[in-house]
């Protein structure tokens, strides 16, 4: 049951998030790699909504099955490249933010794919869903009810 809609949050909240949304996808990040990575913390976060929206959002973005279905699974499967890896590692690391673990390791596995700068769009890609994840978990949006839209048309969100 819906307990709060973006639209009754306090005013510019829900601009603030979707401006976070804006600058991410125009920054040349791969969309396949972004959505896993979302579909990734999503499911760490158990937020069903996300996962309902994100797993549409892959699919429509050319995602197979096959990867969606063995993503828990990531490690165990031949299906991701080193790149996806690196990024679904890091993922992980920041959404479970281990107490006493240095994240050295896993820049310098980042390093051997991305940029300092796509580095930094993937972490804030990461932070964004976390806190979408939270938002919608407590605000309790019923999933399933999603469609794939044209999200961003220049500097405007479009349904």
């Amino acid at each position: 049951m819906e307990r709060i809609t973006l639209n009754e949050t306090p005013q510019g909240m829900r601009e603030v998030l979707l401006n976070v949304e804006q600058y991410i996808a125009k920054s040349g990040m791969d969309k396949k790699l972004l959505n896993l990575v979302k579909m990734r913390a999503s499911q760490i976060n158990s937020c069903a909504y996300c996962l309902d929206m994100h797993s549409k959002e892959a699919r429509h973005a050319g995602e197979t099955e096959q990867r969606l279905y063995a993503l828990p699974a990531w490690r165990e499967t031949p299906y991701y490249s080193g790149k996806e890896r690196a990024a679904l590692a890091f993922t992980e690391i920041l959404t479970r933010l281990p107490e006493e673990q240095s994240s050295d390791h896993i820049h310098d596995e980042l390093s051997k794919y991305f940029s300092k700068d796509e580095i930094a769009y993937l972490t804030l890609c990461i932070a964004q869903i976390n806190t979408w994840n939270r938002i919608v978990r407590s605000f309790g949006p019923v999933p399933g009810s999603y469609m794939v839209k044209q999200r961003i048309r220049e500097n405007e969100v479009v349904s």
